[in-house]
């Protein structure tokens, strides 16, 4: 299939970027995304040119490193990641609009790749469990957890942190990732016993990270490649408002 891609290119975060286009010629309809992308950076480099920049890693679907908008949507017009996303997926003589994360939280690196250190940042505020590694520790199998709350912490818990959320509310909100790693840590016994101190630091540090506001509309799980539910928005708010009467940092 033959293409044009419209692709955002940027310098650093202070300069000013901005859109330029590509032909693409005999692009096969079963490469991915990633590798159209790789395509066209061969065909940069023969010409002499600075290749196209952008983030990646596992290429399966498990690391979020593949942060694209593309179209107007984050990771594209399935719900999957941009390195699951494949070219049949597109049709012959498509014009592709390829952009970086739009967030305030999330600055410009270079071209289409992000600094996503916020949510590195939101997870050091409380994203753990302290271990006491004493000899009277008991060992996690012995605690016996209903397979229900196995369920729901276990799919929390498949949030990659990619920042397709951030990428689709009109806010810029993290507020499904960090309902998610609040989640998948405080529905177990282990992770109940810092549950409000983390949910308090958590988002204390999410809001200073410059994220935006939740407002409930729902598109950060509709995008979200792992499928992460709203309803852990709601568990988080629970949580963190119940902290914010009962905790011992009030």
């Amino acid at each position: 299939m033959n293409l044009k891609l419209k692709i955002w290119r940027q310098e650093n975060a202070n300069s000013k970027g901005g859109f330029e286009e590509f032909q693409m010629k005999d692009v096969s309809v079963d490469s991915s995304f990633l590798e159209m992308l790789d395509q066209l950076n061969y065909q940069l480099e023969e010409e002499g040119k600075d290749p196209i920049h952008f983030d990646h890693d596992c290429r399966e679907g498990i690391c979020g490193m593949c942060s694209l908008y593309i179209n107007g949507e984050p990771h594209g017009p399935t719900q999957t990641t941009t390195c699951q996303l494949h070219m049949r997926s597109f049709k012959d003589g498509d014009t592709i609009v390829i952009e970086p994360w739009r967030a305030t939280a999330f600055p410009v690196v270079k071209d289409l790749v992000v600094d996503r250190t916020s949510f590195d940042n939101i997870i050091q505020a409380g994203g753990y469990i302290s271990v006491n590694t004493g000899g009277t520790t008991s060992d996690a199998n012995e605690i016996l957890i209903p397979k229900e709350v196995a369920n729901e912490a276990m799919d929390a818990a498949t949030c990659i942190g990619c920042g397709a959320c951030v990428a689709a509310c009109k806010n810029a909100s993290a507020m499904l990732f960090v309902s998610a790693k609040v989640s998948h840590l405080g529905l177990l016994p282990q992770g109940k016993v810092e549950a409000k101190k983390r949910a308090e630091n958590m988002v204390a540090q999410m809001d200073a990270e410059g994220f935006g506001a939740c407002t409930n509309t729902g598109a950060c799980s509709a995008q979200c490649p792992k499928e992460i539910s709203l309803t852990n928005i709601a568990r988080l708010n629970r949580e963190y408002l119940s902290a914010k009467f009962t905790s011992d940092n009030n």
